[in-house]
C-alpha cells in the first residue's frame, strides 16, 4: 500500500493506489492548502520532496497553472495528482500566504 508523507504537517498516511493527493489531505487532515479543488486556482500547489516517479503524469491544467519551470522544480497541483507509490510532499508558509491573498482578492471583487 502506498503512503503519502505530508512533510509540512508531519503526517504519513497509507492510501490505496491511485488515491488523489488533495482528497487524501482533506480526508486525513494532511493540511495541504486549497480553495477550489478543480485545477483552476493553483492554491493546492505542493512540491514533491521524494517519489516523483510514483505520481500520475502531469496534467494540462497543471502546466497551464504552474508552468513548465515550476513543474520541472517538482511542483504539482494536489487536486490533479494521483499516487501510485510512496511520496513525500511539502509546501511552505509562502503558499499559505499566497492562498490568503488570493482569497482576499476574490472577496474584494465580490463586494
Amino acid at each position: 500500500m502506498p503512503s503519502i508523507t505530508f512533510h509540512t504537517s508531519g503526517k504519513t498516511i497509507e492510501v490505496d493506489k491511485d488515491a488523489n493527493l488533495l482528497r487524501t489531505s482533506i480526508r486525513y487532515e494532511g493540511a495541504v492548502p486549497f480553495k477550489c479543488g478543480g485545477g483552476l486556482c493553483g492554491t493546492c500547489r505542493v512540491q514533491i520532496v521524494d517519489g516523483q516517479e510514483n505520481l500520475s503524469k502531469v496534467m494540462k491544467k497543471e502546466i497551464d497553472r504552474l508552468g513548465n519551470d515550476k513543474i520541472g522544480q517538482g511542483f504539482r497541483l494536489a487536486c490533479q495528482t494521483f499516487v501510485t507509490g510512496d511520496v513525500t510532499v511539502s509546501w511552505g508558509e509562502e503558499d499559505v500566504e499566497r492562498l490568503n491573498k488570493i482569497a482576499q482578492r476574490r472577496i474584494n471583487a465580490a463586494q
